[in-house]
């Protein structure tokens, strides 16, 4: 077991350092896993670390799932299978820029919920899935011979509450269920958060970037004897859309001065945790988001992080770096020569059929009727898009038509034709148009562009939350069609010989071969934005304002012989053409 002596850790009784990196199961396709894992070791760490996504598991209230992608039992045991020990780090709240920080969307559905906090409906759902996980835990536990050393109370819960009786109620929680080896909490080096983010008897540690020494000697001040552990040492940085990639964007200035940090962790003889060692994708829909005093910005579907391993598995430019620093304190695996993972540049793919987004309405979705617009929650919606409709009577002059509290972008259409696009991210909630004498059919088609993942906007619901006016008149009497497009098998494609008009939102489908699956990175020029499915599995979203230019696609999702694609585009494509390009293209 994992022990505290003095201002070591000992694991079964022998002096441990923990040299860990983060990996998440749920970024990673299951048939990845072990190559992964082996790299992290050949890396020379020892241990390796997983957040558990809740909202993946329990997806509906009571419906619980640990298959597949989601079988982190299998996850763990492979770890061990290549020598490295496990760090758990449960939640329910991940942050990890994962859609709502993990947290389930259906939480949002009770109009008075309280995340995070001792909100009694929020713990009963919270233990709920502690009971379904940790019993799956507790035999892989080190005190019974497993590879997991140590569980993190919460996360990072300082920067958000100082709610002591909910920290201690999850606590409580994880020894009752028999996996609480060892405890830690994990909080930024502020006073404000290591006061309210800890627990008396629960191990300390920080989480940054740089200035390694002031860092650790704040969390002296808050615990003067014990091990220190860098939970996370911020070893890159996630992209928002419309940024430059931190990979291009910090250049070899920005890795030196992570080298130096890390450095300086090891000197004082601290433990470390790599975040991310390797940050895989976002696939589907489940990116976050980050609001910042109003100001929304949603994360791209790659996680590669400028990590150390990159979206794909293969030695980034930090890698080597990093691992001259590690080699001064520990003794290294002998790394083999190895080449990069294989990738193909399969070329172009044509796109030969296509289906209307409003011609295909009742085959994505059921009608329901509002009085008013409501959240996507509040119709049993988890991700995607809402289609918004009514009827607005005429004549009407000129006036200022306004998508109230808008989450989070939509675009609106005016008897079929589109007029002009809303959106949360820069403030334009507003258009402006006069109704004609016979009146107008008014469509909102609202994209859910991910769920606040960090702060105290945390609970971000989707849709229209404050309802829809025009000249300061609210609009009544909405049809509402969910959008999650989790299953397109009802789509009927029909022939298509050039693109559909712009800003006409259209499923489009491709088919191409493939002899030897390998991985490959679908990229879209000329195409503007939209999501894009392979063999029925949703790769996630591309803008072309980037910096994410092509998607990764890893081998096991392609097939020997005939693959389908599935392109929705929300605007407009230059061609019917896309390209499918060995290498990826992050700006």
């Amino acid at each position: 077991m994992l022990a505290v002596s003095g201002n070591q850790f000992t694991l079964n009784g022998q002096p441990f350092r923990i040299l860990s990196g983060s990996m998440h199961y749920f970024r990673v396709l299951r048939a990845c896993w072990r190559d992964r894992l082996e790299k992290m070791r050949l890396f020379g760490l020892n241990t390796v670390e997983t957040y558990v996504a809740w909202n993946m598991h329990e997806p509906q209230p009571g419906e619980f799932h640990f298959e597949d992608g989601l079988d982190i039992v299998t996850f763990i045991e492979t770890a061990a299978a290549v020598g490295l020990k496990v760090i758990v780090r449960p939640g329910p709240y991940i942050c990890s820029e994962w859609d709502f920080g993990g947290l389930p969307y259906w939480l949002l559905k009770d109009p008075a919920m309280q995340v995070r906090c001792a909100y009694p409906p929020y713990l009963a759902a919270a233990d709920r899935f502690f009971d379904a996980l940790l019993p799956r835990l507790a035999p892989l536990m080190a005190s019974r011979g497993g590879p997991i050393i140590a569980m993190q109370v919460e996360n990072e819960y300082g920067s958000y509450g100082a709610d002591k009786t909910y920290l201690q109620h999850l606590a409580d929680g994880l020894r009752s269920h028999g996996v609480a080896d060892f405890l830690f909490t994990s909080d930024g080096p502020r006073d404000a958060w290591l006061q309210s983010g800890t627990l008396p008897d629960v191990l300390k540690t920080v989480n940054f970037a740089f200035e390694a020494a002031e860092a650790l000697d704040k969390l002296r001040e808050y615990q003067p004897t014990g091990p220190l552990m860098v939970t996370e040492f911020w070893s890159g940085w996630f992209d928002h859309w419309g940024e430059p990639h931190h990979v291009s964007a910090d250049g070899s200035a920005s890795i030196e001065r992570s080298v130096k940090t890390l450095d300086e962790i090891l000197s004082c003889g601290a433990s470390v945790n790599f975040y991310m060692f390797h940050g895989g994708t976002n696939f589907g829909f489940m990116n976050g988001a980050n609001d910042e005093m109003g100001l929304y910005r949603a994360d791209v579907t790659s996680y590669d992080y400028a990590a150390p391993l990159d979206e794909a598995g293969g030695f980034g430019p930090r890698f080597a770096a990093y691992r001259q620093v590690l080699g001064k304190y520990v003794d290294l695996p002998v790394l083999p020569p190895a080449p990069p993972p294989p990738s193909a540049a399969f070329g172009p793919v044509e796109i030969t059929e296509a289906a209307g987004l409003f011609e295909s309405l009742a085959d994505l979705s059921r009608r329901h009727s509002s009085l008013t617009p409501l959240s996507m929650e509040m119709y049993d919606q988890d991700y995607g898009f809402l289609l918004y409709r009514t009827r607005v009577s005429g004549p009407r002059p000129q006036g200022i038509f306004q998508a109230r509290q808008l989450h989070d972008r939509a675009q609106l259409f005016l008897d079929g034709q589109f007029h002009s696009v809303l959106e949360r991210e820069s403030g334009e909630e507003f258009a402006t148009f006069d109704v004609p004498p016979q009146g107008v059919t008014l469509d909102l088609l609202v994209e859910n562009m991910g769920r606040v993942n960090f702060g105290p906007a945390l609970q971000d619901r989707k849709g229209i939350l404050g309802g829809v006016t025009l000249a300061d008149q609210f609009l009544f009497g909405w049809e509402v069609y969910p959008l999650p497009l989790s299953d397109l098998s009802r789509l009927k494609f029909t022939p298509v010989g050039a693109p559909r008009p712009h800003n006409n939102p259209t499923f489009y489908r491709g088919f191409f071969q493939v002899d030897h699956p390998v991985d490959t990175y679908l990229a879209l020029p000329g195409w503007t934005k939209g999501v894009a499915w392979i063999n029925g599995f949703n790769l996630g979203r591309y803008w072309a304002r980037g910096p994410q230019q092509a998607l990764y696609l890893p081998a096991p999702l392609l097939k020997q012989g005939l693959n389908e694609l599935i392109i929705f585009e929300l605007h407009g494509t230059e061609s019917l053409k896309v390209d499918l390009r060995a290498l990826p293209d992050l700006g």
